[in-house]
């Protein structure tokens, strides 16, 4: 698995802050830019965070490349609407060589005839595609044999507040574990850039209480608290 920040709205603090200064302001968003201080950044910052008021957040985006993670990873990532998505293509693109396969942690636990039989029945389906193709199947059609486990590219884009929803779900300890594994590092990617947004970002129970109820892991993560940061 690997996570990259390709890019992100520079100054993404100032530029939160100078877009909710706005709403109150008599001057436009790019004199403010190049006037507040830090200290009226982290005041204005404390307050649309604490107030709820989080629509200046959509205005700063992060893109990262995410490769090697599984098919049924991606199925879960691209349920989160508010994001741009481009992923590898198993219409179009052509596999010659077998491709690599994502293996579950629980499989190799579970033993090595465990997670011999899981390999070859990742690759007996790969060439299962490959006998159809060879047959003149078109790959849109052939596709429909490969595993949810074979490895896959995307690009996502979000803007900081889907990111701050993202996180709440999937660093939960309840996700599903490798998406949970890409959000967390996304987080630790993304907080240097803005670490004051991003102070308590994570699973929901760092900031409240457990939104899950009945199916609540019962291991909550410490509580942070943005006052003392």
């Amino acid at each position: 698995m690997l996570v990259k920040l390709l890019f992100h709205t520079p100054e993404p603090e100032l530029a939160v802050a100078a877009a909710a200064r706005l709403c109150y302001a008599k001057v436009g968003a790019a004199e403010l830019m190049e006037t507040m201080e830090d200290a009226e950044v982290k005041r204005i910052l404390k307050i649309i965070m604490s107030s709820g008021h989080l629509a200046a957040l959509e205005h700063v985006s992060y893109t990262f490349a995410i490769d090697g993670v599984s098919r049924a990873m991606t199925h879960q990532l691209v349920r989160h609407r508010l994001a741009s998505y481009n992923q590898q293509s198993q219409r179009y693109v052509s596999y010659d060589d077998e491709p690599a396969f994502v293996i579950p942690p629980k499989v190799r636990e579970a033993g090595t005839e465990t997670e011999t039989a899981y390999i070859q029945h990742c690759k007996d389906s790969f060439e299962s595609y490959r006998d159809l193709i060879d047959k003149g199947v078109h790959k849109e059609d052939a596709r429909y044999l490969l595993p949810n486990a074979m490895e896959t590219k995307i690009v996502v884009t979000m803007n900081t507040r889907e990111l701050l929803h993202f996180f709440s779900l999937r660093c939960c300890r309840r996700a599903q574990w490798e998406i949970r594994a890409v959000a967390d590092r996304m987080l630790e990617l993304v907080e240097p850039t803005a670490p004051y947004i991003f102070a308590d970002a994570g699973a929901a129970c760092r900031r409240t209480i457990c939104p899950e109820g009945s199916m609540a892991c019962g291991n909550p993560f410490p509580r942070v608290f943005r006052d003392d940061l």
